[in-house]
């Protein structure tokens, strides 16, 4: 329904007018439930134009695939941090070279540099402070880039260590180093500051000098692990003299961000050296066994060990004859291979021997000495020592280095054969690789 509204121009200036004025005209009031076009448009705001009622809606911006993506991320942040621990170890567990492959001395000596020049750039250019042009485009990865280089070494030194831990204690330092990888990728433990990465760094630097010197100079005992603590203290206090030198830390601050995590750490693995506690990379065991007879074999592809044992079909996880039935004039042989780095000098290793009294509880036996060396072979050198008529119970082989450090343990128990038949033994091969010397 259209409206006629009445208009009166004004006179001009002086003048009067007897026109009547314009009388309203009434506009008719919209029928309830009936659309009013005039309520419908937005209330006018002053000093803004009116214009179609469909731009004064609001509406959503249409997120892009990488806005979407990275939304996602955000409400998922735990789940996907989880997901790149789990698939970053994996990859470490898959693709990690032998302990003493060159290519990963030399990476894992690449990382540890750039880490300490990381480190120490940070100091030099904190928050608010402008980097060099070189560094300005990179600049804000430099956590990401912290993280992932302490993630990969402690990945592969908490393997390398795995591998040549043996027993309960061992194994708890194991847990500590899964903790701290595990702890790297927390958003809480990367915002505690300098004295945790210096911390880390000086872990690094010590567990790499650890098991790189042993494996260059052909020999383990506490010597060559003391020069690797003198050798990663040298590292820290070079640290230390250069951050003094560009005036960034003094007295207290520098003492207590880097001089007491820095050296703290090594005290700390020094007294667990010497409680027997790290275990004794480069060495590890790469089979161990108790048998009935071991037997060395020339073989067509090398030098082969035939061990005879009864195990029973549904004990496939013991290995060998860990539940022994001995006879008069048996011997448990215990076989064992031990792996050490090409070029590895000669050296001993002892078989202590335990059983468990039922008057006096567990109590040493009898240790005996092993001569080992380091062929570079995958399967190690192999040997194996022998328990003449052992006594009904439960007995443990411990593996030893010269030292005391613990390699490899293994449990057993014997119990008495009364029978008199001849006795059928199944017998596995155990073969060397092609690199046998």
């Amino acid at each position: 329904m259209s409206s006629v509204l009445a208009t009166a121009t004004p006179p001009p200036p002086g003048e009067t007018t007897d026109a009547p004025e314009a009388s309203p005209v009434s506009v008719p009031s919209s029928p309830p439930n009936a659309l009013n076009t005039h309520s419908a448009r937005a209330p006018s705001v002053p000093g803004v134009p009116l214009g179609d009622a469909e731009d004064a809606i609001p509406t959503a911006k249409t997120q892009t695939l990488l806005e979407r993506v990275q939304s996602f991320r955000a409400r998922n942040e735990k789940w996907e941090m989880a997901a790149f621990f789990f698939v970053g170890f994996a990859y470490d567990v898959l693709t990690l070279g032998r302990i003493d492959d060159t290519l990963s001395m030399v990476q894992q000596l690449v990382y540890l540099g750039v880490l300490a020049s990381l480190l120490m750039l940070e100091q030099r250019y904190p928050e608010g402070v402008e980097p060099p042009k070189v560094l300005a485009k990179v600049w804000r990865w430099r956590e990401d880039a912290i993280h992932f280089f302490y993630g990969s070494l402690l990945s592969s030194f908490t393997l390398f260590f795995f591998k040549s831990a043996s027993g309960l204690v061992a194994l708890l330092f194991l847990v500590v180093m899964f903790g701290l990888l595990v702890a790297n990728e927390l958003p809480r433990f990367r915002q505690l500051g300098p004295v945790v990465r210096m911390t880390l760094f000086s872990l690094c630097v010590s567990m790499y000098l650890a098991y790189v010197l042993p494996v260059l100079t052909g020999r383990l005992n506490v010597w060559i692990f003391l020069l690797a603590l003198v050798l990663a203290a040298g590292v820290i206090y070079g640290m230390m003299r250069l951050l003094r030198r560009w005036g960034l830390m003094e007295g207290k601050a520098l003492f207590r961000q880097v001089a007491l995590p820095g050296f703290g750490l090594q005290v700390a693995l020094l007294v667990l050296y010497l409680l027997r506690v790290l275990p004794p990379v480069p060495l590890s065991v790469t089979f161990s066994g108790v048998y009935h007879e071991v037997k060395r074999v020339n073989g067509p592809e090398g030098v082969e060990y035939h061990l005879s044992h009864q195990r029973p079909w549904w004990k496939f996880w013991q290995k060998g004859d860990q539940s022994f039935r001995v006879r008069a004039g048996d011997k448990v042989n215990y076989f064992v291979s031990v792996f050490a780095p090409a070029g590895f000098h000669d050296y001993s290793v002892y078989v202590q021997w335990y059983f468990d009294d039922p008057q006096k509880g567990w109590r040493s036996f009898f240790r005996k000495a092993l001569n080992a060396r380091g062929t570079g072979a995958e399967a190690g050198f192999r040997t194996y020592a022998n328990l003449t008529n052992p006594a009904p119970g439960d007995w443990l082989a411990v593996l030893e280095t010269e030292d005391g450090h613990e390699i490899n343990r293994l449990s057993f128990s014997v119990e008495k054969d009364e029978g008199t038949d001849p006795r059928q033994f199944e017998v596995f091969v155990h073969k060397h690789d092609k690199r046998t010397k």
